[in-house]
């Protein structure tokens, strides 16, 4: 043990517990251990990313978790790795590329691949060394990457397996295709915004000439691709036209008037065009009726052949300019207005997010949903809010084919090839010659989904896949719970046989101090590795687990700085413990005093408390809990009892450790320097577990101090109010508590001295009396204020006994009201009555 430096020092602190947890091998899993495992997978973070205020949030509720389960003696796994995010990386690439004046096309697929790994090779390890800032203890031994060869055999294993199933199929679907990336993309990609379009009314003549319908749109362009008009069944303006046919201007096709339930009657004319190759709701419309699906609109965000010879070659607007001015010249608009709604665009390349029915390779769901649904159902994996359960079930029993393909270069490429019309899917390529492999690769979400398993050496069955898989907890945000957590349920129940964790926990999201989004773009983002610099890891992770809750919160500064001060508070604590003798003991010492019975009881229950918080994920009460036992009982007035000798540094290094204990896995690293300068101290906090000290509260010793507390309070109001200095002496009846008169410069009133009632009552109903002691104060001054508290006590008691004196109040008020007007009025004139014995004592 050395001398405690007189101010903690976050950064040079941090710095030498990371290299010492690395050292020590904290985070390594030994998946040989007899003990008890516990296991979380991170959400792997992107390989481009950096830390933001959510992975700061998260990956602490993570480590919190993980280390108070290390303590307690587990064998934890904190599986560590990234994300490749074919998307995200190859536009960062991409956007590096061009910059240079390069593009993908001119590079080729190798080439450009290659380039990547070099990306990821320097750049993509970013996060994983920013968490170690954060104090996290990953099992940074075993960092996995969603690409790395072993990994990669796992995810073509699944697509070659869910192939030969018949679960995976190749076919013409709608899918979300964004033109700036040329690529078929997940909902996860695609953002809605609000834009305000022209909904234009056009005239379709019926072929027979017998009048026209008109229908309503806000994309002219598409009606060039338009194979049926669909009406409601029960709308009666259009019954009779059901089984007829329009004449499709500016085309010339006849199509038919079908009936279907999907359309509205209330928008627009109540008429649908229905154009199965551009809209999600009319591909579904079009397979009910056999329509055929015309793609007008090309996957490079241009009009196509098919669009007409005047059209081809066009952009949508383009085109949907065109269109509205040749209907016009053929007469056929019949009604235009602003139509504010939402469209979809897309995250990734800022394009208009185009529906277009595309040739993909598909999942069928249905089969893999059913066992995830009942294991919510049934309660094997359990959500925290529970609300957000009921939304993962209301998705999972309406899931939809997943498009599992995408048009990109960098990720997973899709195990099959073709030679004519033959179509080979496996491991590895076929014999033979004039095979090609499918250029697409997989959705970053398809290998994503094997995370829990595959990250453990799945498929072979290694001894870290034996002894961490299932996983305990996931802790995750709320918008990915459909792309990454069911599908991480669906696939762990198909491959593993298990869920691949029991708890799900839906951390809040943290928002920019004015509630918007945290965001870079729009200048409300806030940079963790920042806030640490400024204010030391601790701090932050404390100040964000005091935001956290099952509300989206705002981000505030004042949260950090509770932390801060928990840090210097901590930090002056155990200097003045280790100064009185305090140490590190082998088991609970005796309590020998009032004060090491009480603050023996409260840790006790604190840490016990702690424990079930932690279980319920209640961690922002967790963390208040610790702030207040840290500052309320343990430094605001053990401490000061041990001081004034009431007690022991025995029982205030068994404390102080059973409350480092406590706050270890919210503040790790102060606790964990604090820890290793105490006397008596071995080896890292990190693995340390105190054990909870049996017996049950001390309930007696509780209310005791806590009358103590009350009395001491009530004497310093007492000084405050009025005026006098903090340590003026004063006199007191009843005598009393000794700990009452080692805390405060107080004694036992003299026979002949009367003190003055304080309206404050003891914890048995007693009513305190004090005043100043007799040489403590001017005489003159004293009899000054006492007279002055006399008339205020007799004008309060005559206003009561004015108010007692109404027949009507006292007949008609509640009777609480009339209740409390007799207390009131009995109060002031004890007050009254001792006031007056005061002032006579005085002379």
């Amino acid at each position: 043990m050395t001398t405690a430096p007189t101010r903690f020092d976050p950064a040079q602190v941090e710095a030498r517990w990371d290299a010492a947890w690395r050292e020590a091998g904290v985070g390594h899993a030994d998946p040989h251990s007899d003990a008890p495992s516990y296991a979380i997978a991170i959400p792997p973070p992107n390989v481009t990313g950096v830390l933001h205020m959510g992975h700061a949030l998260n990956n602490t509720i993570q480590d919190l978790l993980i280390r108070t389960r290390r303590m307690a003696g587990h064998e934890t796994m904190w599986i560590c790795g990234t994300d490749h995010a074919g998307i995200a990386t190859q536009a960062v690439v991409e956007k590096a590329l061009a910059a240079e004046g390069i593009r993908r096309a001119d590079l080729g697929r190798e080439e450009f691949v290659r380039r990547v790994w070099e990306w990821k090779s320097e750049y993509g390890g970013r996060i994983i060394d920013q968490l170690r800032r954060l104090g996290c203890t990953l099992d940074y031994e075993r960092e996995r990457f969603t690409m790395d060869d072993a990994y990669a055999r796992a995810v073509l294993h699944v697509f070659v397996d869910l192939f030969e199933k018949g679960y995976i199929y190749r076919d013409r679907y709608m899918v979300n295709w964004d033109p700036g990336l040329g690529s078929a993309i997940s909902d996860l990609e695609v953002e809605d915004r609000e834009v305000t379009d022209t909904l234009t009314g056009i005239a379709y003549p019926l072929t027979d000439g017998d009048g026209e319908i008109v229908v309503a749109t806000v994309r002219p362009e598409t009606m060039l691709g338009d194979t049926a008009v669909a009406v409601n069944p029960e709308d009666e303006r259009y019954r009779h036209l059901v089984g007829r046919t329009v004449t499709l201007p500016l085309v010339g096709r006849e199509i038919p008037v079908i009936a279907d339930d999907h359309v509205q009657p209330e928008f627009g004319t109540g008429a649908l065009k229905v154009t199965p190759a551009h809209s999600g709701d009319d591909f579904e419309i079009a397979r009910r009726h056999g329509l055929e699906a015309i793609n007008v609109i090309g996957e490079d965000g241009r009009m196509t052949a098919a669009a007409g010879e005047a059209y081809a070659g066009l952009t949508p607007a383009e085109c949907s300019a065109k269109v509205v001015e040749d209907l016009r010249a053929q007469g056929l608009i019949r009604s235009e207005r602003d139509y504010t709604h939402v469209v979809p665009f897309s995250h990734r390349s800022g394009a208009r997010v185009e529906p277009l029915v595309s040739l993909q390779w598909f999942c069928d769901m249905t089969r893999l949903a059913a066992p995830a649904i009942a294991a919510v159902e049934e309660g094997r994996v359990r959500f925290t809010p529970p609300k957000w359960g009921e939304v993962y079930l209301d998705w999972m029993r309406e899931i939809r084919p997943w498009c599992v393909s995408r048009q990109l270069w960098w990720g997973h490429q899709i195990p099959v090839w073709y030679r004519g019309e033959e179509v080979y899917v496996g491991l590895e390529a076929p014999e033979g010659d004039g095979w090609e492999r499918d250029p697409d690769v997989l959705d970053t979400w398809f290998s994503s989904a094997l995370w829990p398993f595959a990250t453990l050496g799945w498929p072979d069955r290694t001894p870290e896949l034996e002894k961490f898989y299932p996983t305990q907890v996931l802790s995750t945000a709320r918008d990915i719970i459909f792309l990454w957590v069911a599908r991480m349920v669906m696939m762990g129940v198909e491959y593993m046989g298990t869920e691949p964790f029991s708890d799900v926990y839906i951390h809040s999201v943290v928002q920019a101090p004015d509630g918007r989004r945290m965001s870079k773009s729009l200048g409300t983002g806030l940079d963790p590795l920042e806030l640490i610099d400024r204010n030391g890891a601790d701090a932050l992770r404390f100040g964000l687990l005091m935001m956290s809750s099952t509300q989206d919160v705002r981000f505030s500064a004042d949260r950090i700085d509770q932390g801060r001060q928990l840090v210097t508070k901590l930090w002056n604590a155990s200097r003045l413990v280790i100064d009185r003798g305090g140490r590190v003991v082998p088991e609970a010492p005796p309590a020998s005093t009032l004060a090491d019975r009480w603050i023996a009881s409260r840790v006790d229950d604190a840490v016990a408390r702690g424990r079930e918080l932690t279980d319920r994920f209640q961690l922002s009460q967790l963390a208040d809990l610790v702030y207040h036992l840290v500052f309320d009982d343990y430094c605001d007035w053990y401490l000061e009892l041990l001081k004034a000798g009431e007690a022991t540094p025995e029982m205030a290094g068994y404390a102080l450790e059973q409350v480092l204990a406590l706050a270890h896995p919210l503040m790790p690293f102060v606790t964990e320097e604090t820890w290793s300068r105490l006397p008596g101290s071995e080896g890292l906090m990190a693995r340390h577990a105190p054990p909870l000290a049996p017996g049950p509260r001390d309930e007696d010793a509780e209310a005791e101090i806590a009358g103590v507390r009350e009395v001491v309070t009530a004497l310093r109001a007492y000084r405050s109010t009025r005026g006098l200095p903090p340590r003026t002496p004063l006199v007191m009846s009843p005598a009393p508590h000794p700990a009452v008169a080692a805390l405060d410069a107080v004694s036992a009133a003299p026979d002949d001295v009367v003190p003055t009632l304080v309206a404050t009552l003891l914890g048995d109903g007693r009513s305190i009396a004090v005043g100043p002691a007799a040489d403590a104060v001017d005489p003159e001054v004293e009899r000054a204020r006492v007279r002055d508290e006399l008339a205020r006590a007799e004008a309060e008691l005559e206003r009561a006994e004015r108010k007692l004196g109404d027949a009507r109040f006292v007949e008609r008020a509640p009777a609480h009201l009339v209740d409390g007007e007799r207390e009131k009025a009995a109060r002031y004139a004890a007050e009254r009555d001792a006031l007056a014995a005061r002032l006579s004592a005085l002379g």
